[in-house]
């Protein structure tokens, strides 16, 4: 699916009954500011879970967006699959609006995140390295262990209700300034965005082996990266078998 306007609406990956997972828009002059990123909505109910909130400059956006589908003050989760500042930079600001919500984040980040400037006893909610089910709502939402791909401390997260697997930065793809598509429609053609950040940013062969291991066993629809375009239907097994065949990344790439 291409798109040519500059500024994207949310987009409603699966719903059924009060149930919902949401790509939560774009703004193609993010790309002046920084890398672009996806944010996504799990609703149920009247509960939110925000997916990797994203970095300062795009809180408007993402607010606004997530106004069409719950009140802010409703999100009770605020998931984060590492510590990079695309990933957690507008945190201060979604504890302003959603001040109740509960922080998830690897327990190797933290005592880390009290630098960016927030109050966080009793706030934040370590994960610890096997992952865990976050209970939300009628169902659960799963914290899947993805560590050094690429952080050190990594997890990506699993709605079992509609299918769809937030990969994180796995999947990323680096698009040039002009250059976006919402899904992947042609898997041989978009490797080439994917490949030289998979080869630079995942640490091993090691750690793509150990993450193939942590999800057997999942039924996966959809797989949404937080950089890049989304994998839905056959290319979902295209991505997989992909980083299967990724022989040389990381250590191995660089020396």
């Amino acid at each position: 699916m291409s798109v040519n306007l500059k500024v994207h609406k949310p987009y409603v990956l699966y719903e059924e009954g009060d149930h919902k997972f949401v790509w939560l828009g774009l703004d193609e002059s993010e790309h002046e500011k920084g890398i672009l990123t996806n944010q996504y909505l799990i609703v149920d109910g009247d509960e939110g879970a925000l997916l990797d909130a994203g970095g300062y400059f795009v809180f408007e956006r993402v607010y606004e967006n997530v106004k069409e589908f719950i009140k802010p003050e409703n999100i009770k989760y605020l998931l984060f699959s590492h510590q990079d500042p695309d990933v957690i930079g507008s945190l201060n600001l979604w504890l302003d609006v959603a001040p109740n919500a509960e922080i998830y984040v690897s327990e190797l980040w933290e005592r880390f995140l009290p630098h960016l400037g927030f109050e966080a006893a009793g706030k934040i909610i370590d994960i610890p390295d096997q992952g865990m089910s976050i209970k939300f709502g009628k169902s659960e939402i799963k914290a899947i262990p993805a560590h050094f791909m690429h952080s050190v401390g990594n997890f990506h997260y699993y709605d079992p209700v509609s299918k769809i697997y937030f990969s994180g930065d796995l999947g990323a793809a680096v698009f040039p300034a002009g250059k976006w598509y919402l899904f992947v429609e042609n898997f041989d053609e978009h490797v080439k965005y994917m490949e030289p950040f998979h080869r630079r940013y995942i640490v091993s062969k090691k750690a793509i082996d150990h993450w193939l291991e942590q999800i057997k066993g999942l039924d996966i629809k959809i797989i949404a990266p937080q950089h890049g375009s989304i994998f839905q239907g056959e290319n979902v097994k295209k991505f997989i078998e992909w980083l299967k065949s990724l022989d040389k990344v990381g250590i191995d790439y660089i020396w």
